[in-house]
């Protein structure tokens, strides 16, 4: 069963899953976005922490992405053609250290151990 759920939505595999990532590529690229750009860190704090263990160059690229994106979006362009023909959304620079964090939060609870942190509503 699971390996016909990560065939469906596999998009080297399944027609509407690359249709649908293709699409995404687009919007992202329109921006100047990357997809680990659209996690917040507000809604999971295990992105919060995560976010805080990459080095300090890669948040400042990230929220100077994020910036850029905003900006575009309320002048209501899109990023000049030779820019989103650079751009690689796809390319990930937090998962590695989201799934770290992720396996120290569930290790931390089957030891029994308190929570790092507690989640509060900002």
């Amino acid at each position: 069963m699971a390996s016909f759920l990560q065939s469906f939505i596999d998009p080297r595999k399944n027609w509407f899953a690359r249709q649908h990532m293709k699409a995404i590529s687009t919007r992202l690229r329109h921006y100047g976005l990357r997809y680990d750009d659209l996690y917040d860190p507000y809604y999971d704090l295990d992105i919060k922490e995560a976010l805080n263990r990459l080095p300090r160059e890669i948040v400042d690229a990230r929220n100077q992405r994020l910036k850029r994106a905003m900006d575009l979006s309320m002048k209501h362009e899109y990023l000049a053609e030779d820019l989103q023909a650079m751009q690689t959304p796809f390319r990930s620079y937090l998962q590695e250290m989201l799934a770290l964090v992720k396996r120290e939060r569930a290790e931390r609870e089957a030891l029994g151990a308190l929570p790092l942190y507690q989640r509060t509503i900002p």
